[in-house]
């Protein structure tokens, strides 16, 4: 990457971390309320909708909608991080599972082969 485009990086998240904050919203609510009275003396509805659609909407709504996306986010990574923890935890318990398998399979081997033994030693001894 060129360093053009790691700084516009840096810099848009900076923006980004810094607008999706509740602080920006109570910001962006005052200035949106500097226009307000304006709005009313005019008297027209479509300019009071409009400065509501458009000024307040839209500037308060953005931090606030940014804010509940990293709310979101942040408990979608926290059931992320439970899941592989208990995923790593099942796959010690499995790898456990499995020595502890193998160990009881040589086991059986040995005391079938001892049973082998024994029934040729009774086979020779009985000839």
């Amino acid at each position: 990457m060129s360093k053009v485009s790691d700084f516009n990086e840096k810099l848009a998240a900076k923006i980004t971390s810094g607008v999706a904050t509740m602080w920006c919203a109570y910001i962006f609510a005052i200035i949106a309320l500097v226009s307000l009275p304006s709005a009313i003396k005019s008297g027209s509805v479509l300019v009071i909708v409009a400065w509501i659609a458009q000024t307040f909407l839209q500037l308060v709504l953005l931090s606030i909608i940014m804010v509940g996306q990293n709310v979101g986010s942040k408990a979608l990574e926290q059931k992320i991080n439970e899941t592989h923890e208990a995923s790593l935890g099942e796959f010690e318990l499995a790898k456990e599972a499995r020595t502890f398998a193998q160990v009881e399979l040589k086991e059986l081997k040995e005391i079938a082969a001892d049973i082998h033994r024994v029934i040729k030693d009774i086979e020779g001894k009985a000839k």
